[in-house]
């Protein structure tokens, strides 16, 4: 637990970095304390990123609206704000670059949470031979996460030039000779959508298949593959183009289905990061609660609003995450219940849900929230014009699952706490529900 502690520790980092436009440095918006006539937030904001603030490059008029309510005359957040985004393809600095850019707010990094982030805490794999699959700076992003040996598909390619070859004119000329000195893979992690998905598919079904030694042949499998590790689930996203384009998720149903046509077995993963499972969403209110430790703001921050749109992602991890929240706050009443009945040890009554509260704890500390509400818009994957009616008797709990192969289904976790039609509507709504009013 000391290292799972010591990951939490690392990637929180304090904002010490100031940014500069020309001659002139700004103070960066998550730092100072809070004047006499500053109101004083009991809630955080969880905004995702594609479809929400940007299309692709181009950033949703509404978002700049938004954040002109989010930003003060010192140019500093009046509330706590985390990107809780489900890329993968480039280090945390640099989204965060990109956002301040795109949206002309002050962004740091400490307020991007990206897919890839808890991969700092499976230390266990750092020293071993991984091989890694998606695009953008995929060592480098492996590297930044504490991974010190590691393979790209690229290298895998260049090792063993006969083994891509369904496209014809990258099929090697001549027979290979060259000496391969790559070691084993001792694990597999998929940070994204690759570029030539028949490659990366080709090779890490190898990899999986030969326990790792391309040198050798496909096995007859007689127990697990070598770890899988896998983040953001997405199956699809919203870009610039009129209709969803294709997300890491529909690489995950290839590669499953794939697994399965050549071995009768299902594909298993070590873990699957990013939203919606819940560890994201623990963790960017760890963050939430660093902004307003920094700022300085008194009050405990008991509501999170998570502004989406997708309901398989995002409004699905907010409302699992609710439960959660409702579970915890239902479980602390009952211990108290019961020590006030007469010192009833709730390790005796609750012993299976006290060891992961044990276990959260030694993370994080436990969540002071007590709710988190989802918010879809309606700029990005969810298009309500391609709802059925509900009088023709059908509702979201009808909708086809796009969520991933592991996740159980439940319907209520696909219905949002409230639909708006853009995020400069969504934090209207925020405010006013909070009352939350800038001097």
């Amino acid at each position: 637990m000391k290292a799972l502690l010591s990951f939490y520790r690392a990637i929180n980092g304090l904002c010490s970095r100031q940014i500069g436009r020309g001659t002139r440095f700004l103070k960066c918006g998550l730092c100072g304390s809070p004047s006499d006539s500053e109101p004083c937030p009991s809630f955080g904001l969880l905004f995702d990123i594609d479809g929400v603030l940007v299309r692709g490059k181009t950033p949703i008029p509404a978002a700049k609206r938004a954040f002109q309510k989010l930003i003060n005359s010192q140019g500093q957040f009046v509330a706590p704000v985390v990107f809780v985004t489900n890329a993968g393809n480039c280090l945390r600095q640099t989204k965060a670059d990109q956002l301040s850019h795109l949206l002309g707010v002050r962004i740091t990094q400490d307020q991007v949470l990206m897919s890839h982030s808890p991969l700092r805490m499976f230390r266990k794999y750092h020293e071993k031979c991984i091989l890694v699959s998606g695009q953008g700076p995929v060592l480098d992003i492996a590297k930044n996460l504490g991974f010190q040996n590691v393979v790209s598909i690229d290298m895998l390619r260049e090792a063993f030039p006969i083994l891509d070859m369904v496209d014809h004119n990258r099929r090697p000329k001549l027979p290979s000779s060259s000496i391969v000195n790559l070691p084993d893979i001792e694990a597999v992690i998929l940070f994204g959508e690759p570029i030539r998905w028949e490659t990366n598919l080709q090779l890490i079904i190898d990899v999986l298949l030969t326990n790792g030694n391309l040198s050798s042949p496909h096995q007859t499998l007689k127990v697990p593959h070598i770890p899988l590790l896998a983040c953001n689930m997405d199956l699809m996203w919203m870009a610039e183009a009129q209709s969803p384009r294709f997300g890491h998720g529909t690489f995950l149903v290839c590669l499953e289905n794939i697994y399965k046509k050549i071995t009768g077995k299902d594909l298993k993963y070590e873990a699957l990061m990013g939203k919606p499972g819940a560890l994201t969403y623990h963790y960017a209110e760890h963050l939430i609660k660093e902004q307003a430790a920094r700022r300085d703001w008194k009050k405990p921050v008991q509501s999170l609003y998570a502004v989406g749109d997708n309901l398989m992602t995002d409004i699905y991890g907010a409302n699992m995450y609710n439960r959660y929240l409702e579970e915890q706050t239902a479980r602390k009443s009952s211990k108290l219940v019961a020590k006030m009945l007469g010192g009833i040890g709730s390790s005796t009554a609750l012993p299976h849900e006290d060891n992961l509260d044990g276990d959260w704890e030694n993370i994080l500390a436990a969540p002071s929230a007590t709710s988190c509400k989802s918010i879809l818009v309606c700029t990005g994957v969810y298009n309500p014009h391609m709802e059925v009616p509900p009088s023709a008797g059908h509702s979201i709990r009808e909708a086809v699952f796009h969520g991933h192969r592991d996740l159980c289904f439940d319907p209520s976790l696909v219905e949002p706490s409230y639909v708006v039609q853009d995020v400069d509507a969504a934090v209207e709504l925020i405010f006013k529900k909070e009352k939350f009013k800038i001097q």
